[in-house]
Formats: C-alpha cells, sequence, structure tokens
C-alpha cells in the first residue's frame, strides 16, 4: 500500500509539472537508467591513482538534464549512509543525485597505502566521478559535508569550470580557526568535571579508553554533532563503517579540532578565486562557527548564506525542514538563472 501511494504521489507531482509547461522529466524518463542490468542506480566507478586501479561505490538516483548533484560524505571515511535523508527530499523535486563513498570508505575499496588519503588526490577522484556520471557545466552540482565540504572546497579551486553550483554544509575553510572554536568556544560549554576528564584522557592519548567515548556522546556529540535524542538509523550505520585508520590520519583522534594531516589545511584566503553561485551552510550549535560561514558566503564571489537555529553539524537531520528548503531553493534559483 505504501509502495503504491509513494508512486502515485509521484506520478501526480510529474503530471503537475507537465501541466505547467515545466522541462522537468516526465515520471518514466526520471526513472530511466538505460542499464542493461537493472541495479538499483548502484555502479562501481573505476578510479584510477598513482599507486593502481581501485573502485569507488555509487548509486544514482533519477534523471535529469540540468540537476547532477553529487554527494561528498564526511569524516573523512564515514559512508553516504548518514547523507540518505537527501532521498526523499531531492526525488520529491526530481532531481538527479548520486550517494558515494570515497575510496577508503566502507562500500568501495579500502586500500592501505596511506598517500592516498590526501586532499589532491581525493579531488582528482572527485573529477573521476564526475565524468563518470556525465555531469558537465551546465548540470554538476557538488554538495560537501564537514570533510566532504573541504573536498568540495578544493575541488572547485581546480575545476570549478565543471560545477554549476556549490555547497558547503557545516565546514569551515580554516582548520586551525576551526580547532580554536572548539577548543575556546565550545570546550569551556562542557561542565568542568567533564572536561576535565576528557583533557586528562587526551593528554595520555588514551583515546581508546571507552570512557572517553562515554564522555564525548551525551556531553559533546549529542549538543554539537546531532542533537536529536534518538540518532537516525544511516547515522548509526554510517558510524558503525567508519574506517578509523583513515579518519585518525587524517582528522587525528581527538573531537576538539584536525590533528591529523589536515591539521595546517587553511583555504580561506583563496575562498575569492571561487566565482560559481555558492551555498553556505551554518547552524547555531554545529562544531563550525556559524559566523565563520555566514563570512565564507561573502568571500566567495557568488555566496549565500544559509543558517540553521535550531542545527548543529548534521542540521540535514536536527533541523530538517530549514536545511532541505534552503538547500532546495537554492539549487532551484541556481537551475533558473535567478541566482
Amino acid at each position: 500500500m505504501l509502495r503504491i501511494t509513494t508512486l502515485l504521489f509521484a506520478a501526480i507531482l510529474f503530471a503537475a509539472c507537465q501541466e505547467k509547461g515545466s522541462t522537468q522529466p516526465s515520471l518514466s524518463e526520471y526513472f530511466q537508467y538505460d542499464d542493461k542490468i537493472e541495479s538499483a542506480g548502484i555502479q562501481m566507478i573505476p578510479i584510477q591513482t598513482p599507486v593502481g586501479n581501485f573502485k569507488v561505490w555509487t548509486k544514482r538516483f533519477g534523471k535529469h538534464p540540468r540537476i547532477k548533484i553529487l554527494l561528498l560524505h564526511g569524516g573523512p571515511a564515514l559512508t553516504h549512509e548518514y547523507m540518505e535523508c537527501f532521498e526523499t527530499f531531492f526525488q520529491r523535486e526530481g532531481f538527479e543525485f548520486y550517494e558515494y563513498d570515497q575510496l577508503g570508505s566502507f562500500y568501495s575499496d579500502q586500500p592501505k597505502d596511506s598517500s592516498l588519503y590526501t586532499t589532491e588526490r581525493f579531488v582528482e577522484e572527485v573529477e573521476q566521478v564526475r565524468l563518470a556520471i556525465g555531469a558537465t557545466q551546465s548540470n554538476f552540482y557538488l554538495l560537501g559535508n564537514s570533510w566532504g565540504g573541504i573536498l568540495a572546497m578544493e575541488y572547485a579551486l581546480k575545476y570549478q569550470q565543471h560545477l554549476k553550483g556549490l555547497l558547503i554544509s557545516n565546514m569551515m575553510a580554516s582548520a586551525p580557526e576551526y580547532g580554536r572554536y572548539a577548543n575556546e568556544v565550545l570546550a569551556p560549554q562542557m561542565k568542568p568535571e567533564v572536561l576535565q576528564e576528557i583533557r586528562q584522557i587526551e593528554a595520555k592519548k588514551d583515546f581508546a579508553n571507552p570512557r572517553y567515548a562515554e564522555l564525548l556522546i551525551p556531553h559533546f556529540y549529542h549538543e554539537h554533532i546531532c542533537r536529536m535524542a534518538e540518532w537516525p538509523d544511516g547515522l548509526n550505520r554510517s558510524m558503525k563503517h567508519v574506517n578509523n585508520e583513515i579518519y585518525t590520519m587524517m582528522q587525528g583522534p581527538s573531537e576538539f579540532g584536525i590533528s591529523g594531516s589536515l591539521a595546517d589545511w587553511d583555504i580561506k584566503n583563496r575562498l575569492h578565486e571561487i566565482s560559481v553561485p555558492t551555498l553556505m551552510i551554518g547552524a547555531k550549535f554545529d562544531t563550525m562557527d556559524p559566523k565563520a560561514m555566514e563570512e565564507q558566503s561573502k568571500l566567495v564571489k557568488k555566496g549565500r548564506y544559509l543558517y540553521c537555529p535550531n542545527g548543529s553539524h548534521l542540521s540535514m537531520w536536527d533541523d530538517q525542514k530549514v536545511y532541505m528548503n534552503g538547500i532546495i531553493q537554492f539549487i532551484k534559483e541556481v537551475d533558473n538563472g535567478n541566482f
């Protein structure tokens, strides 16, 4: 019954678009994948690297000639699963979009060579994925959350000639500034005795201590990562599937800033080079300074700021309506040439 109701709703929606003279694909066109074997849109895309060839997992939803959105998950080395909430929202709008596990993540190949896990190499991976999905400057939107935001900004700095729109969700353009915000603003908001115990564990580098997670989950994660009382299934699966080796290598073991290979990453003074329409997304309770996110929207040439007053680092979940409505409005305005 639910499937019938969903299909009926989709048919009515697409029929309404056609009546208005929209160039929106018809229902049959939207779900036409042209695959020899139907696989629910899943494709393992070959990726060439300096140390060999590998494959990354992608899943396509729909077909739209003017809107192809590639989702870049955070971590590094989390999975697409916590971004599954985009599925209902974007399909409802008739957008074509792609979930994607980056190299090293659970559903993709996981080579051990540490030289692969750099922003520069990941940028080249995204470019190969773009080519594989047939996206061009006329239809390509890149949406990155957290580490995915770092990757999206770096991609834009090198390949923005292929972009139609850029969306940076909850990621500051400076790792050192993010670290200062975490330590000087967020950490002092915790109970003194809790923060003291966390600092003691970190000083001993005893990050595998179960007590570390016991303190962080209620006092930091539920305050600044996702504020839902019960975390959504997709997020729980993504956390379960994280590649901790890569995460620690790049992010570092502490949640109070970046201490891994990305510790000195800072492209804030290069944001002015980004000239494609750009949406910067910040949130009141985020691990990223919302004022810094607003500033970034003014540093790019064609920026807009979306503020989520009830959101945290994963505003896609805990301030969902504001977040999704803002993103959809941005994409539609860029698509219509009204941005």
